[in-house]
C-alpha cells in the first residue's frame, strides 16, 4: 500500500532550483564571494565551463578536476586529502558535471577533508556528529541523475564489492543551477544512458511504498516527457528545445525520487554495474518493462498513475516500452550484460531483500511470472517504438 492509500504523506525538498538557458551565469551571485572548491571532470568539454565559472565567481580555492565514474573509497580518500590541502578552506563546493561529480562533492561536503569520518559512518553507523555540512551548489551537465535535488551520494567500496549510500538532509544542495545548454555536445550514448536513468527514477518513484501526491505528479510528468523526448533527442542531439525538455523532465524525476528513493530496478542495477561494468543508466533501465508487467494491478494508486503514462492497457504499454528501449539499442536480456540466468536470479533475490527492493510495491512471485511471459505474445511492431511521441 502506498502512502497515498494509507491516508498520510509528506513532501520535502529545500533546494533553491534555478532553471533555464544561461542560468550558469548566476553562479557568481550564488557563491557570493565565498571561497569555493570546484569539483568536476578532466575531460576537455569541462575546461571552458570551469573558465566561465571562474569569470563569474573568481578563482577556486581548490580544484578537484579528475572525478571518476562511480567514485570509490580509494579515489574519494585522495580527493578529500587534496581538498584539505587548500590554502584557503572552501566555504562552499561547486559540483559541475553528472552524478559522479555531485556524489563526489557531497562526500567532500560531509568529510571536510577527512574521508575517514565518512567511511566510519558508512561502515559502522557511528560518528554522525563528526560529519560536516559544507554547502553544495550543483550544476548538472547531464539530464538524468537528479542528484542536484537529492540528499544522498552513491559511493563504492570496490575492494569489498559493496555499494554505499551516504544519506543526510544536510547533503541537499543549497542551490541547483540547471542550464540545458550545458548538455549540448553530450554524445548519443551518454544522452541515452542518463535519460534512461531519469526514466527509471520517475517510474521507480511510482511503484514505491513511499509515493505521495506531489512526488507522483512530478513522476508522471517526467516519465511522459522522457518517453516522448528521448528517442527524438537521440536522433537530433543538437536540438536545443529537446535538450531543454529533457533537462526539465530529468529535474522533475529528481524531485520525485528525492522523496521516495528508488526501488527494485535500481537495486538490481548495482551489482550489474559493479560486477559487470554496465553503465548505470542502462543497468537501471533494462528491467523496467518486466517490472511494469509485474506491478500492474498491485496498487490502485500506482495503476492510475501508470495509466496516465502508458494508457489504460498497461500490458500493451509495457510492450511499447520494450520497443522504445530496443529502438535505443537497449536489450532487456541480462545475458547481454554478461549476467547468466542463475546469477541474475540471485541478484533479483538480493534486490528484493535490500532497502530499495523493500520500497517496491510488487512481489517476487509477480516479477518471476512477468519473466515467464510468452515472448511471441503481443510483441510490439516497430511502429510502436514511437507510440509515446
Amino acid at each position: 500500500m502506498s502512502a497515498v492509500s494509507a491516508g498520510g504523506w509528506r513532501y520535502h525538498n529545500p533546494v533553491d532550483v534555478r532553471f533555464g538557458h544561461g542560468v550558469l551565469d548566476s553562479l557568481g551571485r550564488v557563491v557570493g564571494g565565498r571561497a569555493y572548491a570546484l569539483v568536476t571532470y578532466g575531460d576537455a568539454p569541462f575546461a571552458p565551463m570551469a573558465a566561465r565559472i571562474a569569470e563569474r565567481a573568481g578563482a577556486a580555492a581548490a580544484v578537484i578536476d579528475d572525478v571518476r565514474p562511480n567514485p570509490d573509497f580509494t579515489y574519494l580518500a585522495g580527493a578529500c586529502a587534496r581538498f584539505a590541502a587548500a590554502a584557503t578552506p572552501p566555504q562552499v563546493i561547486v559540483a559541475l558535471g553528472g552524478g559522479s561529480a555531485m556524489d563526489t562533492a557531497k562526500v567532500l561536503a560531509a568529510a571536510d577533508g577527512d574521508f575517514a569520518r565518512v567511511r566510519r559512518y558508512l561502515e559502522t553507523g557511528a560518528g554522525e556528529s563528526a560529519l560536516a555540512a559544507i554547502p553544495v551548489v550543483a550544476v548538472p551537465t547531464t539530464a538524468g541523475t537528479g542528484s542536484e535535488v537529492t540528499s544522498w551520494a552513491t559511493l563504492w567500496d570496490r575492494d569489498n564489492g559493496r555499494k554505499h549510500s551516504l544519506a543526510r538532509d544536510s547533503l541537499y544542495p543549497s542551490h541547483a543551477l540547471v542550464d540545458p545548454d550545458l548538455t549540448l555536445g553530450l554524445p548519443r550514448g551518454l544522452t541515452v544512458q542518463t535519460g534512461l536513468d531519469a526514466l527509471s527514477h520517475a517510474l521507480e518513484s511510482l511503484w514505491n511504498h513511499n509515493a505521495n501526491p506531489v512526488s507522483t505528479r512530478f513522476a508522471v510528468a517526467a516519465a511522459r516527457d522522457i518517453l516522448a523526448t528521448l528517442p527524438r533527442l537521440a536522433a537530433d542531439l543538437d536540438n536545443r528545445d529537446l535538450r531543454r525538455a529533457m533537462a526539465w523532465a530529468a529535474l522533475q524525476a529528481g524531485l520525485a525520487f528525492s522523496n521516495t528513493r528508488t526501488a527494485l530496478a535500481h537495486n538490481i542495477s548495482y551489482p550489474v554495474t559493479l560486477g559487470h561494468g554496465v553503465a548505470h543508466g542502462l543497468a537501471a533501465s533494462f528491467t523496467l518493462p518486466r517490472i511494469l508487467r509485474a506491478v500492474a494491478g498491485a496498487d490502485a494508486d500506482c495503476d492510475a498513475a501508470l495509466r496516465e503514462i502508458f494508457g489504460r492497457d498497461l500490458a500493451a504499454g509495457a510492450d511499447r516500452l520494450s520497443a522504445l528501449l530496443a529502438g535505443l539499442g537497449v536489450s532487456e536480456d541480462p545475458a547481454a550484460y554478461g549476467v547468466g540466468p542463475e546469477v541474475f536470479e540471485a541478484m533479483v533475490d538480493a534486490a528484493f531483500a535490500g532497502a530499495r527492493g523493500r520500497n517496491f510495491i510488487g512481489t517476487p512471485d509477480r516479477f518471476a511470472a512477468a519473466g515467464r511471459r510468452d515472448p511471441d505474445a503481443g510483441d510490439p511492431g516497430p511502429e510502436d517504438a514511437d507510440a509515446f511521441a
